[in-house]
């Protein structure tokens, strides 16, 4: 169960970007779906090296996890956006944001 959290909360921070780059770009768009399935890859290897599998009860934790960390990444992006102009990049916005103050 340990095991499952941990990978759990690695898928949201994973996805933190990619939702960010999501909520820059035009819905259903070849970027907008870039940045939903780039993801995906990742977590099945990260599911295949922690042996965690593909039973029904981690698709619970994971999918949620999948989308808590898009949304977040989209709110992060709603919330710079109003502070400063905003690219689709999260570390370049965070870096311009630093170095700005």
């Amino acid at each position: 169960m340990t095991i499952l959290i941990i990978i759990s909360i690695s898928v949201i921070l994973l996805n933190i970007p990619f939702g960010y780059w999501r909520a820059n770009v035009k819905r259903f768009s070849l970027q907008w779906y870039l940045s939903v399935h780039i993801p995906v890859p990742f977590i099945i290897a990260m599911r295949i090296l922690s042996d965690i599998g593909f039973s029904w009860q981690t698709y619970l934790f994971l999918v949620t996890a999948f989308f808590i960390g898009q949304k977040t990444g989209g709110l992060i992006h709603k919330y710079l956006g109003k502070i400063e102009e905003v690219s689709s990049c999260l570390v370049m916005d965070l870096m311009k944001l630093i170095w700005e103050r």
